[in-house]
């Protein structure tokens, strides 16, 4: 059975110009009412979204959302789950951390227009106040060039738009779950008035490309911990690629600036062993930027939001 491109949610697109991460935890204190709830939601969702997208055509909306195992397990304790959906663990290396934080629903909503995105999100929180507390909500925006914060080009080396389905999406290797997503979320701060502090060749050699050009260095320029060498997954002699969005966020007069990170596979496994590789290797990135969440998603089909709708779990 082939990958059906029109059943997947927005796991390969663009990051948008405007974005909203938003991290719900149930309130367990209804299981039937908060699986009401979801329910609820996920009968709307489709229509919410088409509503909009009637409405304002060229505001490129992109909605992706899902569930924790956590979140997964409680709702359907019956259910079948995806093969990799699992409880993150922390990642420790020798100098830093990458934390597992709480979270049941995430969402991942992208556009043009800071009112799309608004919009979307109120009305789909809307069935939500009452029976979950947010864990996390954060407010991206695009960067010039569509440069990471810390001023480097970002996602040079993410797959086309055509091969990313090879790279994001669930295929046969889970028939019951094939055309989902796995989404690992992360919110860095930053400390930049140390990363600025750095000079440009030292910044470079951190990252391991040139930041005006985005060419890469030779790699006896880089760093031996540079990002672009510690945060590859080259299991079995092979790239293994995600997709990748870095967010920047930022509030600028409370000096909280940061990058919302969020990778969409096909393989959870493959997420997790470029985190080992980050964390065990100390990437030289870690020296500035400080992991305050991180959580496992699963994005599911469309399809399979319709089942939920449908009380098919």
């Amino acid at each position: 059975m082939p990958i059906d491109l029109t059943d997947i949610q927005a796991v390969y697109k663009d990051a948008g110009e405007h974005i909203n991460f938003t991290t719900l935890v149930f309130n367990r204190t209804d299981q039937a009412a908060e699986l009401a709830a979801v329910q609820a939601f996920a009968e709307s969702y489709p229509s919410i979204v088409n509503s909009m997208n009637i409405r304002y055509p060229d505001a490129k909306l992109a909605v992706a959302v899902g569930f924790s195992n956590a979140g997964w397990t409680y709702l359907f304790p019956n259910a079948d789950k995806p093969k990799q959906l699992v409880d993150f663990e922390p990642v420790v290396g020798p100098k830093y951390t990458a934390p597992a934080t709480p979270g049941d629903l995430f969402f991942h909503v992208r556009a043009v227009t800071e009112a799309v995105v608004y919009e979307i999100m109120d009305q789909f929180s809307e069935f939500f106040r009452g029976v979950t507390t947010v864990e996390d909500e954060t407010h991206g925006f695009r960067y010039f060039e569509g440069r990471a914060i810390i001023g480097f080009i970002d996602g040079t080396e993410n797959p086309s738009v055509l091969q990313a389905p090879e790279y994001a999406v669930i295929g046969d290797e889970d028939p019951a779950f094939i055309n989902g997503s796995y989404a690992f979320a992360q919110k860095y701060n930053h400390n930049m008035d140390a990363w600025k502090d750095l000079p440009t060749d030292q910044q470079e050699k951190a990252i391991g490309r040139h930041k005006f050009s985005d060419r890469e260095l030779p790699d006896e320029e880089k760093a031996p911990n540079a990002h672009n060498i510690a945060s590859q997954d080259n299991e079995g002699g092979v790239e293994h690629k995600i997709v990748r969005m870095n967010v920047p966020f930022s509030d600028p007069a409370s000096n909280v600036t940061g990058t919302y990170f969020i990778g969409y596979s096909r393989e959870y496994a493959v997420v997790r062993r470029m985190l080992e590789n980050m964390f065990s290797q100390s990437d030289r990135l870690l020296d500035f930027s400080t992991p305050v969440t991180g959580n496992l998603f699963y994005i599911p089909s469309l399809s399979m939001i319709d089942r939920i709708a449908d009380g098919d779990l």
